[in-house]
């Protein structure tokens, strides 16, 4: 697959996550929803691009990232580490677009930006990125 193709899903998970840290730092009220679905939609994206390049194709059409988990895990096992963390994000791909679908307090947000930063530096995305000569995030918590 195209390196700049896989660059691109890098690119714009970094994004979200760092719109994500953005509005938490500067944004009052704190947007607790948009927060918690840009850090889903980062770990949507970092798994892509992974799959992206591990499996040499395009990644599924899919919101779910414990399938997308799933998938990664039959490209390296490492991954199955990362389940728990993408359980707890995959309900902010859709909830938090619509009032009164979902409860998101500051823990929560906080929990969602940590995980997405784990995943963000995940040993085998930490290892693309420098295959890639991206920038390696070397603290998983922001």
């Amino acid at each position: 697959m195209d390196k700049n193709f896989i660059m691109e899903w890098i690119s714009f998970a970094d994004r979200n996550l760092g719109i994500a840290s953005h509005l938490e730092k500067y944004y009052r009220p704190t947007p607790l929803e948009d927060i918690c679905f840009n850090c889903q939609q980062a770990a949507e994206k970092y798994l892509k691009g992974y799959l992206v390049y591990a499996a040499n194709s395009l990644p599924p059409k899919t919101h779910d990232l414990r399938e997308l988990c799933v998938l990664c895990v039959q490209q390296d096992k490492r991954f199955a580490q990362l389940m728990k963390a993408c359980g707890i994000l995959n309900p902010y791909s859709v909830q938090p677009r619509y009032p009164r679908e979902t409860y998101i307090d500051e823990a929560l947000m906080q929990k969602a930006l940590y995980y997405a930063a784990e995943i963000k530096s995940f040993p085998p995305l930490a290892e693309l990125r420098e295959k890639l000569g991206l920038e390696v995030p070397h603290d998983p918590h922001p």
